[in-house]
């Protein structure tokens, strides 16, 4: 294989994608953007282990600041929802994430 052939595949070879952010240890989650607002992002999460647990969501919010919302307390089993909103000044939601205490 030529030097200039070997330089054109890594060229046209797609960016590699980071894989999403795992849950914090002891939660299972669904992340999404609201349906009719991009700069609203939400968190529902349950407690699957066996101690309370804090969490909130927390959105990469691209050009203006990074969003927190609420953080909530789950016991063992409870499930709940946080939510957060990016400034519409900014390019919008960028990645979702949990976090936890």
């Amino acid at each position: 294989m030529s030097a200039a052939f070997a330089l054109a595949l890594s060229v046209a070879a797609p960016a590699a994608v980071a894989a999403p952010a795992a849950d914090p240890h002891g939660l299972s989650c669904e992340k999404g953007k609201h349906n009719i607002d991009d700069y609203t992002g939400w968190a529902l999460c349950t407690n699957v282990g066996s101690e309370p647990i804090t969490f909130w969501v927390h959105l990469i919010c691209g050009w203006s600041p990074d969003a927190d919302g609420e953080h909530i307390r789950l016991e063992p089993g409870d499930s709940g929802q946080s939510t957060a909103h990016c400034s519409s000044l900014g390019s919008g939601i960028g990645e979702i994430q949990v976090r936890s205490s």
